[in-house]
Formats: C-alpha cells, sequence, structure tokens
C-alpha cells in the first residue's frame, strides 16, 4: 500500500490555508438571524447567523467590540463584516466579525436607540416634566387615523364610559411618508383647542409601521404640548419615542380611552356613597344638638324661677297635706282622750250628784255650806236641787255622832 495518509491537523491547515488565500472570503458581508449569542468573560461574543435553509458559526474578538454601538440580542437582523477560516483544532469554519450592523429593521432600531439616547440625555424623558392627566376631563383630543381601529375603539369605550364627554378627531396620517408632519400639527391644533387630554397613537404594527411615532419632530412636539399627551401607540410590546415623552403610556388605544375618560357609573356611585355618608353624618349632628339643647332645656328649667316658685308650691301642698292629717289625726286623738275626760267629769259632776238626792247649800253671800259651825238659827240659806233652787230658814241645829 503506497497512499500518504495525513493527519487531521495537517488537513486542517492547509484547508485554513485555502480560507486564508481566497480573496472573496477575506474580507466578506453576510447577513443573518442572531442565534445563541453568548457573550464570554474574556470579553469575546459567541454567536450564529442563520436564514431560512443555513447557518454558519461566528466570533467577534473582544479587540473589535470598541466598534459595536448595541447590544447583540437573539432575534436580530444584521450584516456582519469579516473573514471567514478553519479553527484548526476542530476542523471548523466560522466567520471572525470585525463590524457588525443592524439589518433593514434593525438599521432603524439603531436609529431609535440613537434618538432614545439623545432625548433621555436631553431630558425629554424626565419625570418632573409629566402632566398629570385629569381625573374628569370634559374635552378629549385625537390624534389618529379617521380610517383606522384606534378611532372605534376609543369612540366606544369612551361613550361607554361616559356618554358625555367631548371628543375631538384630528384626522392624521399616523404611517408613511408625511405622517410625522400631520401627527405634529394635530398635537398643535387640540392643544390650541383647550382640551382636557390628548390621546395620540393607532393600531400596532412593525418598527417601519410605527416609525412616525419615532421622529424627533413628533417627540419634541409631545414635549412643548401645554395639554397633558397619552401616547397609544401599537400593543403593548410596541415601545415608542413618542410613548417616552408623552405624560402617560397606554399600551392600547382602548386602554387609552379608559385612562383619559372617568367611569361615570363609578361617579354616581360615589355620589351615592357620599350621599349616604352626609345623610348619616347629619342624623348624628342632629341627634348630638337634639341632645345638647335637652340637656340645656332641663337646666333652664331647674334654674328657672317659675319652676322653683312650682317647686315650693308643690312642696307647701305636700306640706299642708301633710299638716291636714296630722291635724285630723291629733283631733281624732283629742276628740277620744275628750270622751274619756267627759265621761271622768261626768262621774264627778255636781248635777250627777244633784240628780241622785243630793242639793247644793249656800248662804247669802254665795259660800258653799258644808259643816254646821257655818250656820245658826234663824239664818236664810239657799238650796240648789236638779229642777231648782230652794229658799229655807234654819230652825233647829243638830250635830251629828261619828
Amino acid at each position: 500500500m503506497n497512499e500518504k495518509a495525513y493527519w487531521v491537523s495537517e488537513i486542517n491547515r492547509y484547508i485554513k490555508h485555502i480560507f486564508d488565500s481566497d480573496f472573496a472570503l477575506g474580507r466578506i458581508w453576510i447577513k443573518g438571524e442572531i442565534s445563541n449569542c453568548k457573550y464570554h468573560t474574556s470579553g469575546h461574543i459567541y454567536f450564529t447567523l442563520k436564514d431560512k435553509s443555513g447557518q454558519i458559526s461566528c466570533v467577534m474578538f473582544a479587540a473589535h467590540r470598541a466598534g459595536l454601538n448595541f447590544k447583540l440580542q437573539d432575534g436580530q437582523s444584521v450584516m456582519a463584516q469579516g473573514n471567514i477560516s478553519i479553527y484548526e483544532r476542530d476542523g471548523k469554519y466560522q466567520l471572525y466579525a470585525r463590524e457588525i450592523r443592524l439589518d433593514g429593521a434593525g438599521l432603524l432600531y439603531e436609529k431609535f436607540l440613537q434618538l432614545k439616547t439623545e432625548l433621555e440625555e436631553e431630558g425629554l424623558f424626565a419625570g418632573e416634566y409629566k402632566q398629570p392627566i385629569p381625573k374628569y376631563a370634559k374635552k378629549v383630543g385625537i390624534v389618529t387615523a379617521v380610517t383606522g381601529a384606534a378611532i372605534h375603539d376609543i369612540q366606544n369605550i369612551s361613550t361607554r364610559r361616559n356618554p358625555y364627554i367631548k371628543l375631538y378627531l384630528y384626522p392624521a396620517k399616523v404611517q408613511g411618508e408625511g405622517a410625522a408632519a400631520t401627527i405634529v400639527r394635530g398635537i398643535e391644533v387640540l392643544d390650541s383647542m383647550n382640551m382636557d387630554v390628548i390621546i395620540v397613537g393607532r393600531g400596532g404594527g412593525s418598527i417601519e409601521d410605527l416609525w412616525a411615532f419615532n421622529e424627533e419632530e413628533v417627540a419634541r412636539a409631545i414635549f412643548n404640548c401645554n395639554t397633558p399627551i397619552i401616547s397609544a401607540v401599537g400593543h403593548e410590546t410596541d415601545v415608542t419615542i413618542a410613548d417616552f415623552v408623552a405624560d402617560l403610556r397606554a399600551p392600547t388605544p382602548s386602554a387609552a380611552a379608559e385612562l383619559a375618560v372617568c367611569d361615570i357609573r363609578e361617579i354616581f356611585a360615589q355620589m351615592d356613597e357620599y350621599k349616604q355618608l352626609l345623610l348619616q353624618l347629619m342624623n348624628q349632628k342632629i341627634k348630638l344638638k337634639r341632645n345638647y339643647l335637652e340637656q340645656i332645656k332641663l337646666r333652664l328649667e331647674y334654674g328657672n324661677p317659675k319652676s322653683k316658685i312650682q317647686q315650693k308650691r308643690q312642696r307647701l301642698l305636700d306640706i299642708e297635706d301633710r299638716l291636714e292629717l296630722l291635724m285630723r289625726q291629733n283631733v281624732q286623738q283629742n276628740r277620744y282622750r275628750l270622751a274619756v275626760y267627759a265621761e271622768r267629769m261626768r262621774g264627778l259632776s255636781p248635777l250627777r250628784k244633784l240628780s241622785q238626792g243630793y242639793a247644793f247649800v249656800a248662804n247669802e253671800e254665795g259660800k258653799t255650806i258644808n259643816s254646821i259651825k257655818q250656820v245658826e238659827k234663824g239664818q236664810k240659806l239657799f238650796i240648789s236641787v236638779t229642777d231648782g233652787n230652794l229658799e229655807a230658814t234654819i230652825d233647829k241645829i243638830e250635830k251629828q255622832e261619828r
């Protein structure tokens, strides 16, 4: 067997020499979508470029990263420039990138990032410049396309939440050439009409579709507007420069309508709550005042001379009733005692004695004669009996022996 065999490393070195010798592969631009992007701790960036039917491994060494002004991310469309060569150890060819640019939508995104950085540094996104959205707006201006779904969504939700709201539409071009200028004009016109709030927006779309809202002139018109502005551009995942400058960002036009227009049903419900609360507080206040008046009334009645007179009159009446009772009791007791004494006196009465056969004898001077020593013969005496008086003369005096 006379065939010569080569080592793997020899073959890889040979192929590498072929790649390095090819002028076309020495400075080539390749377009594709980034995937499997990894930032190594060494500073190198490893990634893959792919399209619908193929892929190629890529690396950008740390020495070449100085010219990269954006962060590589999976899904980005880019154009990478460098040379294609073999990595001898693995026998794999790859692109050694020296420059990377965003491609197509990527270029717009790069422009977006650049303008965003400039305006942010200038202060257009600063919170201190944000105006509060009025809670009870009466006039709402809208800058959007007259035929788009956005105006219909805003109108339906606004009138449902508050049928008394006034909506003012400035029909703007929201896509393509001249769109930014009409949006700026719409903002200026509605701002001069003393709106309570202005909604600026459109439905979702690609970065190309939404680009008018990434223009610097639109951003400055929003910033210089005296009326609070709600941006409503695209869907939740779509963010534009207008969203950063606006006083408030809504993810959709429908959400913007909900933020701009108060729900009148909530107002009525709140009014009912306030009404009930006021009635409750009024009733409590009236009750407290009524109790206070009752206390004052009692104090006045207690300190009123008329009241005192009434009290003393009542007291006198009570005393009178008590005295009358005591008098009746005293009279009754005295009557009883009198009856007892009368009965006793009746037993001692001279008349009673006389009625029993006794008589009362007195001389001419009216002195009682109770002894024979007080009289003499021929003396005139007066004798009282129960039914009359007798006049007699003493004929005989006889002493009674005991």
